[in-house]
């Protein structure tokens, strides 16, 4: 039996990330990882609140795509699965650069609907976090949008995903990055949160979960932080324990210094310096408002979430 090789690649609004694997012979084996990598393309930068693909971004994403192809044609890749999130989903501009990716590379992406990508990052969570029988918070803050998923390991209860991305946050809340984040932005950015997640605040009271689960970027980022010092994508566990303790003191550490200053923190990646902290302000709300306690990050997300669902459906 040939080789079978697969590409998953997964085009977030930040950040596009490629996973190549080894399909296994037989069910029930696990495949083998050959390459995991990722790229800040920054897809929403300067447009996604005005509904488009600003000319950077778009021409980042192609040049990233490039990128990709190369180490597929390199790794042998017989298939590819790739999907698109929040920036594609809502931009004017999001169908032509499906189509001219698939002129360039061959390469057909879906565009996936916020319910859709709530389920996968699930089903990639719990490749990475025993959840457990218990109710646990899955949040996935991305650059467009946020997934909340209350979810034990067998079972999702509740999901939505919400168009308040930290690239939307920053344009929106945070008008001057080279600067510190004022008291009144972070009033103003918390009362829009009391206004646009009543949903999760109902879903949250009723449903009780004990945990809160992290699986994005900004939550990696708020665990090198707490390490002290940046983790490459190889060097990332698929769990990682974060101390509300350590969130409340990188907190409080984003909040007081501006740009220059945030990116000399220890464990802050660049593209992050300044998105990193109207996150910080989202995961603050949502401690405040559920009473969690225990923060877990998962390095798998949507990409696994779409590998694990292929291998069961076999």
């Amino acid at each position: 039996m040939p080789t079978r090789r697969l590409a998953l690649i997964d085009m977030g609004t930040n950040t596009f990330h490629l996973l190549i694997v080894e399909l296994p012979a037989a069910p029930g084996q696990p495949p083998h990882e050959l390459l995991r990598t990722k790229a800040g393309v920054r897809l929403g930068e300067g447009g996604i609140s005005k509904g488009e693909i600003a000319p950077e971004p778009y021409a980042r994403a192609l040049h990233t795509l490039a990128g990709f192809k190369e180490e597929m044609e390199l790794h042998g890749v017989t298939q590819v699965r790739a999907t698109a999130t929040s920036a594609m989903r809502v931009a004017r501009n999001g169908p032509a650069l499906v189509r001219e990716i698939a002129d360039q590379f061959g390469i057909e992406v879906e565009v996936i609907a916020g319910g859709r990508e709530a389920e996968l990052i699930w089903r990639g969570v719990r490749q990475a976090v025993p959840l457990g029988p218990q109710r646990q918070l899955i949040m996935d803050i991305g650059g467009g949008s946020v997934e909340f998923i209350i979810a034990n390991d067998h079972e999702i209860f509740w999901k939505q995903s919400f168009e308040i991305g930290a690239q939307r946050l920053l344009d929106q809340f945070f008008p001057d990055p080279s600067g510190v984040f004022p008291a009144a932005a972070v009033a103003a950015e918390q009362a829009y949160f009391d206004t646009v997640l009543g949903p999760l605040v109902a879903a949250l009271n009723e449903l009780k979960p004990v945990g809160l689960v992290g699986a994005s970027g900004s939550f990696d980022s708020l665990a090198d932080m707490q390490l002290g010092h940046l983790r490459t994508e190889k060097e990332l566990p698929p769990r990682t324990e974060l101390a509300v303790s350590s969130f409340q003191h990188s907190y409080a550490q984003l909040l007081s210094r501006d740009h220059a200053q945030r990116l000399a923190l220890p464990g802050i990646l660049p593209m992050r310096a300044d998105m990193l902290v109207v996150a910080a302000v989202l995961i603050d709300w949502v401690l405040g408002i559920s009473g969690i306690t225990q923060i877990q990050t998962s390095a798998f997300a949507l990409k696994e979430g779409l590998l694990a669902e292929m291998l069961e459906a076999k």
